[in-house]
């Protein structure tokens, strides 16, 4: 499995794999075919249908340059080696010189003529269990696993991680007005940030705060601001917004707070690994019930004292009750229901890391057994509920 470095980026928004992977794969091209200076990228499956929204174009022509790049979406063709598969063209004046083909597999991961860049396979276990086994064998705990076998800096990697989450969440809990796309919707952050009702009960304000961060960071994300992939960028709120309330409201020291996030990469790299954390591939089951279950484990990591039957108990069901869920973003854009999800799933990660402290010792179903199911699950779902905009919520909306 590879590091973790490569499942947490620090990046633009919206989307990990619409912009960052296109972003790196263009890059490549201007490193390697220095002396190209025209280029034509031709975006097929969920980048033809949804760049616009997701700035897809945007990042192209930025990355080569606006003036000799030319941008194509081509919606007609059925078979792809994958949803989010794309083709850059480079020329010297009118001869071309290369073709280079790409995916975007979600993350900002790029495969480029087969090869996918910066690779790097650090543990050697396989699932979860695996990890489990020797966790329990060698009496270590799991952001201890993370520390041996990561690379020698990954501790201090993982604090600059958590600065650019707690920074997008201060920054979107500032700004306002609306955000960018046809929809004109306005940011929510700040509005939730404040109380609005009177004699607000313990209740309502940890349903308050807690959405109030992950509006926060979504909604940056969404004004293609710098965010972290948490798996993703479109799932880029939960675990911010479940660490950073838990550490606000429970003076959690900082460095426990860096394990857990050592724990929720652990968690997300065994789905990058045995599934898929692409919408475009399995639907947004694989972004935001990814990310609940790396904010699940990673919250009862905090609650359960290191536990790591209900960590696993946490993360399992993190993910088991968002099994099936579509990637229908409204106009193509990562707004609707995009963001309000992150914020579900936050509210969702506290309670189920409480839950699983209960539910621990009658369980029948492993993290492992979900991911799989996922995975089964994402290949079986419709092609229009897979970052598409062709169904679901995109389709039946209407303009109020």
């Amino acid at each position: 499995m590879e590091s973790l470095k490569e499942l947490f980026k620090i990046g633009p928004g919206p989307s990990s794999s619409h912009t960052m992977g296109p972003e790196k794969a263009c890059i490549y091209v201007l490193n390697t075919h220095k002396e190209a200076n025209n280029f034509v990228v031709t975006l097929f499956g969920s980048l033809a249908l949804t760049g616009k929204g997701h700035l897809t174009d945007r990042i192209i022509a930025n990355t080569l340059g606006k003036t000799r790049t030319k941008i194509v979406f081509n919606i007609k063709r059925k078979t792809l080696p994958h949803p989010n598969y794309f083709i850059i063209q480079s020329f010297v004046d009118d001869k071309q010189i290369a073709k280079t083909e790409c995916i975007s597999i979600g993350g900002g991961n790029v495969i480029i003529n087969g090869n996918l860049q910066n690779s790097k396979n650090v543990y050697s276990f396989k699932n979860f269990e695996e990890i489990k086994c020797y966790s329990l064998k060698n009496n270590i705990l799991l952001p201890e696993i993370v520390y041996k076998f990561d690379d020698s800096d990954i501790k201090d990697y993982l604090n600059q991680i958590y600065d650019v989450m707690i920074d997008s969440i201060h920054r979107g809990l500032k700004n306002t007005g609306d955000l960018p796309g046809i929809l004109h919707l306005k940011r929510k952050a700040s509005y939730l940030q404040k109380p609005n009702i009177d004699n607000e009960d313990d209740e309502n304000r940890h349903i308050r705060v807690i959405s109030s961060y992950a509006y926060a960071v979504s909604e940056e994300n969404a004004a293609g601001s710098i965010i972290v992939t948490a798996p993703t960028c479109g799932s880029c709120g939960v675990l911010p917004a479940t660490l950073y309330y838990l550490q606000t409201r429970y003076n959690i020291k900082r460095e426990d707070i860096i394990d857990a996030l050592a724990v929720a990469g652990l968690i997300g790299v065994i789905f990058k690994s045995n599934a898929s954390i692409s919408g475009a591939f399995a639907g947004c089951q694989s972004e935001i019930g990814t990310a609940c279950s790396m904010a699940s484990g990673a919250a009862n990591f905090l609650k359960s004292n290191s536990n790591i039957e209900t960590i696993e108990c946490a993360a399992e069901i993190g993910m088991e009750h968002f099994l099936g869920l579509t990637c229908d973003p409204v106009k193509g854009l990562v707004q609707i229901p995009c963001i309000e999800r992150n914020a579900v799933a936050a509210l969702r990660s506290v309670e189920n890391a409480s839950l699983a402290m209960f539910l621990e010792s009658t369980r029948k179903i492993s993290l492992d057994t979900v991911i799989n199911t996922m995975y089964e699950t994402g290949k079986d779902l419709n092609n229009k509920y897979k970052e598409t905009s062709k169904g679901g919520l995109a389709k039946n909306y209407k303009k109020k």
